[in-house]
């Protein structure tokens, strides 16, 4: 009995030496994670420190999640400083207004203003949540620049043809980019019981994705093209939509398309569903400037080497009104939020931000943890105001 106690607590004492130095050899993001562990799985209901450690870190732990990697190239896009923006605003005020990660402001190229915040600095990723609708619009563009999708008239189901039979059986490319389906989705992230809540967890039938297991069970609510209704698990569609034309993961024709030629400097990750796809609508993590490099880029009409990536004419429409959001003087284009003034913005619950102004040569990224949650009523209209006093500042000099 005593041998055998002596080898139970011999090997206790290895798991605890083995857990302790597998404790230390994880990154800070990793153990800041593991300190707040959530036990609910939808972060959409995580409190606020399970959300600041958890949204510098999903791509840590592949227990929590698997993701796909999408690498730099070796030509890095250079953004020079630039002489400091004077704004007429307390940017300190600012950002602990909106518990700011990251807030960076490009303008004429050069990097004028660069500040972090939440213990997050220049070499982390940040999830991007649905900044990264705008990154799944791209790659539609250059799937039809490269001939992988035919027009955006055609019908889904010619892609994805389990959506046959389905409401979504009469949507075009150019609907379900435009979030125009007329197929019912409810978005309300308080809702435990909403589409946006439930997907995730949506047991399929056998051998079909996931997604498109739920998607093609949604009733239709209005013709298609008749009305504009938000919906994360249409642009989830897309990217397997995407996946399907190209033939590769979305991850891995981004890095040919975007993150190589476009010259980003750091690694970036894609999460994927349980069925091993990324998920188009959400869930991109990448460094600040590299996210300010893809603002430029898309500034700069998705043009490498002076060639550009999508069809000519093309993002211009993507990033114009092409529907009524019955919101004064706002739209929205191809999963691209627009403005009348003819800015535009990428943007994601709880603070994610790329704001592009081809006027001004302006990119501003916000990367954030709202207090108030996934819309919080005093945080967002705070940035929208903070981007009319970055224009203006740019105007009066």
């Amino acid at each position: 009995m005593k041998t055998f106690k002596r080898i139970v607590l011999w090997a206790l004492l290895v798991l605890a030496l083995a857990a302790t130095v597998g404790w230390f050899n994880l990154d800070k993001e990793a153990r800041g994670l593991l300190k707040t562990f959530p036990t609910n799985r939808d972060l959409l209901f995580w409190n606020e420190a399970q959300r600041d450690a958890a949204f510098r870190a999903l791509d840590r732990i592949p227990l929590l999640a698997k993701w796909h990697t999408i690498t730099p190239g070796s030509a890095l896009r250079a953004l020079p400083p630039g002489p400091p923006l004077k704004l007429d605003v307390d940017v300190d005020a600012f950002m602990a207004g909106q518990r700011s990660s990251a807030l960076l402001i490009v303008q004429g190229g050069k990097l004028r203003l660069e500040r972090y915040g939440l213990g997050f600095d220049a070499d982390g990723r940040w999830t991007s949540f649905s900044v990264a609708k705008s990154f799944t619009s791209t790659l539609v563009g250059a799937a039809l620049r490269d001939g992988f999708i035919r027009s955006m008239d055609d019908k889904v189901s010619t892609y994805i043809p389990e959506m046959k039979g389905s409401a979504y059986d009469d949507v075009s490319v150019q609907q379900l980019l435009t979030m125009t389906s007329g197929v019912r989705w409810n978005e309300d992230y308080a809702d435990p019981n909403s589409d946006v809540a439930r997907f995730n967890n949506h047991q399929p039938e056998p051998g079909v994705d996931a997604l498109v297991s739920y998607m093609r069970r949604l009733p239709r609510d209005a013709p298609a093209g008749t009305r504009w209704h938000y919906s994360t698990g249409e642009t989830n569609l897309v990217g397997i939509l995407v996946s399907r034309a190209v033939g590769k993961p979305l991850a891995q024709y981004l890095q040919e398309k975007i993150w190589q030629p476009a010259g980003m400097e750091r690694p970036a990750t894609w999460l994927l569903s349980k069925s091993g796809q990324e998920i188009s609508g959400c869930c991109l993590q990448a460094a600040p400037r590299d996210f300010a490099r893809f603002g430029q880029f898309i500034l700069e009409g998705a043009r490498v080497g002076g060639q550009s990536v999508v069809p000519e004419g093309w993002l211009q429409q993507a990033t114009s009104k092409q529907a009524d959001i019955d919101q004064p003087g706002r739209g929205y284009g191809y999963q691209w939020w627009t403005y009348d003034d003819g800015s535009f913005s990428a943007r994601g619950i709880f603070g994610q931000g790329i704001f592009i102004d081809p006027k001004r040569q302006l990119v501003i990224v916000t990367n954030a943890d709202w207090g108030g949650g996934a819309r919080d009523p005093k945080a967002m209209p705070a940035r929208e105001a903070f981007y009319r006093a970055v224009q203006k500042a740019v105007e009066e000099e």
